[in-house]
């Protein structure tokens, strides 16, 4: 009788890890698909300001142009000519992308126009300058 007693207790003492491991890679799952990667630009510089600068929503591609006119995407420098290659792959690899420029206040305006220009022929309408608010 004392024997049936104590198989009892070793019964309740094991715990079912299954369910908690179940939705936690349903929670992992969930957080994978609907992550938005984002790919700064890599360059520091210096924001226009506007006094009307909006908001907009999150971009997925960034490029930076500096007062230099060194072009980056994805913390590396790009040649102008290869600027319309590159959003192309990116907008591959997101088809809802939309660029921000992030122009220094010193950077060459036809540099930045031909940026703009590129990433039109890349198939992008969503473009975006950055700028901070006076």
């Amino acid at each position: 009788m004392a024997r049936k007693k104590h198989s009892s207790i070793d019964e309740e003492a094991q715990i079912d890890m299954t369910p908690m491991l179940d939705i936690v890679f349903i929670m992992l799952i969930f957080f994978i698909v609907t992550t938005s990667f984002i790919k700064p630009s890599g360059l520091d510089y210096n924001k226009p300001e506007a006094s009307t600068a909006t908001t907009q929503k999150s971009a997925n591609i960034f490029i930076g142009v500096s007062k230099t006119g060194v072009i980056k995407m994805e913390n590396r420098q790009v040649d102008i000519e290869r600027v319309t290659a590159n959003v192309e792959r990116m907008l591959a690899e997101s088809p809802e992308a939309a660029v921000l420029i992030e122009a220094d206040k010193e950077a060459q305006h036809g540099l930045v126009v031909k940026v703009m220009d590129n990433v039109k022929k890349a198939g992008i309408s969503k473009i975006s300058v950055s700028a901070g608010k006076d």
